[in-house]
């Protein structure tokens, strides 16, 4: 190229900017992008649409129908005639129907007391120390996972007169303690409570094991250091740590104590003579048995009352606990 040939902009080098400062290296802006739809992150109400239509047609349009027809004397088949309180006021008035309702709440109550003493005891127990703690909570929750009609069965075996049971004793020289344990009207209740308590008090205790694993090492060490013995400890650091986990344990333990069924069917059958009959079993006989399906929705309602009252009682209490030791 001649010197006199003028250069063009492509043939000069770059020098930067005129200031002598470094070229810029900032990137470019993005390109704008098209904004999607967004429902910002909600779920539209209508998804929950079929499900409220399923929890609806299976259990509230049902429970309506057995409210209404307990003022009836439906049998089941064919019209039906209005009744109003008639069938309650035959429930008070029949010695059988008040055994049944005392045998539900004694049974209830029993099993709520067992299951939370030794599922709580059973938690302590298994929560840190032992190194075979998983392989034991494994165990005692295995129970729970299992049916409670065969597990009744398999127990019925144990309790009969020629069963396991009788045959241990006979076997440690106790003979005088051998009996048909499902025909003593008192025993007979106590063989129920000791399949029910044994089924669900591994529920308890994992129940009661995700509390304490609330509570913290250091609050308890430091509750040691101050003079605090293992009791004091535990009523005044642990107890008040897992009051979450005792309500909900309690309220569920109360509600299955109440419509407790298959165990009764299975070992006893309602007898003998009555002596393990309870609301849910008279239900069923009512019912299927004897085709009073008025009646059994007159005791179904009634059991469902207890079922509430008792639940949001015990929930009030327990609400009033937690605030005063708050």
């Amino acid at each position: 190229m001649s010197a006199t040939e003028p250069t063009t902009l492509a043939d000069q080098p770059d020098r930067g900017p005129a200031d002598g400062s470094a070229p810029s290296t900032s990137p470019k802006p993005p390109a704008p992008r098209r904004r999607r739809a967004s429902t910002g992150g909600k779920v539209p109400a209508w998804w929950a649409l079929p499900g409220i239509l399923l929890v609806v047609a299976l259990i509230y349009i049902p429970t309506i129908m057995g409210g209404f027809y307990a003022f009836t004397d439906w049998s089941g088949i064919g019209g039906w005639s209005w009744v109003g309180l008639d069938n309650f006021v035959e429930i008070f008035k029949t010695d059988e129907l008040i055994g049944s309702l005392e045998n539900t709440v004694v049974l209830a109550f029993g099993f709520l007391v067992l299951t939370n003493v030794f599922g709580l005891l059973f938690a302590l127990a298994l929560n840190r120390t032992l190194k075979t703690r998983y392989l034991l909570r494994t165990l005692a929750f295995m129970p729970v996972v299992l049916a409670p009609i065969a597990v009744s069965y398999v127990w019925s075996f144990i309790f009969a007169f020629d069963g396991p049971l009788n045959e241990f004793l006979g076997a440690v020289g106790l003979e005088s303690w051998q009996q048909d344990w499902l025909a003593d009207p008192t025993l007979a209740k106590l063989c129920v409570l000791t399949v029910m308590v044994w089924q669900n008090t591994g529920l308890v205790m994992v129940i009661y094991l995700a509390g304490l694993a609330t509570v913290s090492v250091d609050i308890e060490e430091a509750a040691a250091l101050d003079g605090a013995g293992r009791w004091g400890r535990f009523w005044h650091v642990v107890l008040p740590s897992i009051r979450p986990a005792v309500a909900i344990a309690t309220t569920l333990m109360l509600i299955q104590g109440l419509r407790v069924f298959d165990q009764i069917m299975a070992l006893t059958g309602g007898g003998p003579s009555g002596a393990t009959q309870t609301l849910a079993t008279e239900i069923y006989q009512q019912t299927l048995v004897f085709g009073k399906f008025g009646f059994g929705a007159a005791l179904a309602l009634l059991l469902s009352v207890m079922i509430l009252v008792l639940s949001v009682v015990q929930q009030s209490l327990t609400r009033e606990r937690s605030t005063s030791g708050a």
